[in-house]
C-alpha cells in the first residue's frame, strides 16, 4: 500500500469485507509497541444505524397501509 499526499491509505476490499468495515465507519489509528493498528471506534454508529437515520421520515405508511401482500410484493419487486 502507498500513503498518498494527504496521509491516506486504502484498506484492501478483502480485508474490509473480512472485518466488516463499510464506507462511513469510524476507525482510529493507534500506536502499540512501535506498530500502527486500525481499530473500530467504540460507540460509533453502525452502518445499519446510519441507514435507518438516513431513511427515517422519508417514506409514507399511508401509501401502503391498505395494500395486500401481493400488492406490496409487486411494488417492491416490480412483479
Amino acid at each position: 500500500m502507498k500513503l498518498n499526499s494527504k496521509g491516506q491509505v486504502t484498506i484492501p476490499a478483502a480485508l474490509r469485507a473480512r472485518h466488516g468495515l463499510h464506507e462511513g465507519d469510524e476507525v482510529d489509528v493507534v500506536e502499540e509497541n512501535g506498530a500502527l493498528r486500525i481499530v473500530r471506534v467504540s460507540g460509533a454508529e453502525s452502518r445499519g444505524q446510519r441507514l435507518v437515520r438516513h431513511m427515517r421520515g422519508r417514506g409514507s405508511a399511508k401509501q401502503t397501509e391498505h395494500m395486500s401482500t401481493d400488492d406490496l410484493m409487486e411494488l417492491l419487486r416490480g412483479e
